[in-house]
Order: C-alpha cells, then structure tokens, then sequence
C-alpha cells in the first residue's frame, strides 16, 4: 500500500503577503528560485486581489513545488501576515514583499549569522532602494541610515529613532514569529521590532546590501494611514512610556522641532510630561513651552535624576547630541535615549 510521506520542514519559510501585485510577483519569485540556500518553502497569502496576482503565482507554483498560494478575502496586512504564518512550517521564518528583489545570497547569509549566534532572535540586512530616479531626499537619507546599522547593538540603540529593521528582509526564529503580527493602527512591523526588543529579544543585522526595496506611489506605507509620521511616533511613545519611562512620569526633551512636538503630545497620552526642554538656540533659552523651562545643555548636569529624550531628526546633529551628553557622563540606553 502506497503511503504519502510528511514533508518535512523546510529550514526556511518565506512569508509573502500580496495584494494586486500581478506585475511584480513573479520576479519576486524568480528571484527566491535563484537563492544559494534551496531549501525554503514560500507561502504566498494573496489578500483578495482585483488582479491576476493569484494566477501568477499558481503558474509559478506549478514548475516549483516549494511554492504555496493561500487566496483570502481581503482584509489587509496584519490579517494576511498573521494567516501566512499559521502555514510556516520552518524555525526560521523570512518576510519578503511581492514587489523586492532578493539578491541570491539572502536566504543563506541570514540563516548563517542566526546560526553563528544563539542570542540573536532575527536579522536584517541592507537595502538598495528602486527605482533611485523617484527617490525623495527623504527616502535618501532612510536608506543612508539604515545601511549604518551593522549590529544588534546598533539596532538596540536605533529602535526608536525609525524602524531600525526593514520589514521585508527580517529573518526571524520561530520564537520571534510567535508573538504574531497586531494592529494598532500604527505600522505592524515597527510595532513587531519594538515589542521583541521590549521583551529582551536581540535583533542583528548582516550589513549587506541583499535586498532591492521597492517604492511605489500605491504601496501599503504610502496608502494606509497607519504609516503616517503620527503614527510612527504613536507607536514609539507606547513603547518609550513601557520601557524606557516605565519608572517616571517626567523626562528631559533635547528638541522641540516638528518631531520633537509631535512625540511630547504622543507621551503626553501616556502621561509622561517633560519637566525641561533643552535647546541650543540662545533666543529661546528661559522661555516656557507648555510649562516646561527652556535650558541650555550645561544645565542638564543639575537634572541628572531626569531621563532624557533627544528627538533630533537629522543624523549629524544627533551624533553631535550624543557627543555632547557622553562628554557630561550621560550614558545611552540608561540616561538617554535617542527618539527622532
């Protein structure tokens, strides 16, 4: 008697959500066909798209059995990530969008690095962001900043300054993936790496560009309101009041730009209010903004029971920040952290 036998697990699942991406899926896949590691599985949730998106895949899928279509109604991101992972088979479990391109070493490379370090929870790699002749100075400086992260270290001491993993080259052990994907109304991703960081998970980088990142006018972060810089900075003052505040209801602001505004009103919501703001502008030294004393930065050695949160956006000048809080003997991640 003939007898089917189990599959067994492959040693990577590939996650793929994808929504109308008849276009672009099938080189997505071409380029998981290419990967230097050959045992993964791809499971492909297409959620309810108006297009061919399921067709595609189902051609494809019928030259390489490694390739699993699961077709839902359409209910958006976090439900068709969260589906997607219920039919992961594999420790180890890789996001990848229907519209990126993986350079051939991904899969390998990222297995490898989990494999030389038992601490580390999930990695992320390097990007090249496309097509370049659309990106904004915006866009420009992400990818800069995120290309400067080499270490768990790094990671751990960005989380809250963006999204210090992007989303779509995150390997992560199951343990990671178990805590699934929630929508708060603010970015899912974001929300994942916060949250495993919280918990005491490690997150690495392998600092190779093994990712071409694709973005598109119509893409889930440029349509959902969920990723608008108020959400971003929603989903950081959450984390911040859980962690870093956890034990205060006052902190020192370095900052009152837009960003910085934004996350004093964020925090506000969680009741943690600055008791000083610090500024390096001499006009605005002894002024008052919202009841909170404007400071110069060798006041903060009178202060040191106080926090601090440095909401400085452009990379030089928080760099100078950092410089100047480590010549005072303020130490980063146990007196400051940077938010912006």
């Amino acid at each position: 008697m003939n007898r089917t036998m189990p599959r067994l697990p492959p040693r990577v699942s590939v996650l793929m959500p994808a929504w109308n991406a008849a276009a672009t899926v099938a080189a997505s896949l071409r380029s998981l066909a290419r990967q230097t590691l050959p045992d993964w599985e791809c499971i492909v949730v297409d959620d309810g798209s108006s297009d061919d998106t399921a067709a595609v895949v189902s051609d494809v899928a019928v030259g390489d059995p490694r390739i699993t279509l699961i077709s839902t109604p359409r209910r958006g991101l976090v439900p068709a990530l969260n589906e997607g992972l219920t039919h992961c088979r594999a420790p180890l479990i890789a996001r990848m969008d229907a519209d990126d391109v993986m350079h051939r070493d991904r899969l390998h490379e990222q297995a490898r690095a989990l494999d030389n370090d038992s601490s580390l929870s999930a990695v992320g790699c390097h990007v090249r962001i496309f097509p370049r002749d659309a990106m904004t100075p915006r866009l420009r400086e992400y990818e800069t900043w995120l290309n400067s992260l080499q270490s768990a270290d790094d990671v751990s001491r960005d989380a809250f300054v963006e999204s210090p993993i992007a989303h779509p080259t995150l390997m992560m052990r199951r343990t990671m993936a178990d805590l699934t994907y929630c929508d708060r109304q603010w970015p899912e991703d974001y929300d994942l790496i916060l949250r495993a960081l919280g918990s005491g998970m490690r997150i690495g980088v392998v600092p190779r560009r093994l990712l071409a990142w694709r973005d598109r006018a119509d893409s889930w972060s440029r349509t959902d309101s969920a990723y608008d810089a108020d959400r971003f900075t929603a989903c950081k003052a959450h984390y911040l009041a859980r962690g870093f505040l956890a034990n205060t209801d006052s902190f020192v602001l370095w900052g009152y730009g837009r960003t910085g505004r934004l996350l004093r009103k964020a925090l506000a919501m969680h009741g943690k209010t600055p008791t000083h703001i610090v500024e390096v502008k001499a006009s605005r030294i002894g002024q008052r903004i919202h009841g909170a004393p404007v400071i110069p930065i060798a006041e903060l050695t009178s202060i040191r029971e106080h926090p601090i949160v440095v909401s400085v956006a452009r990379l030089g000048p928080r760099s100078e920040v950092r410089d100047a809080l480590a010549s005072l003997r303020f130490v980063e991640g146990a007196d400051f952290v940077c938010a912006a």
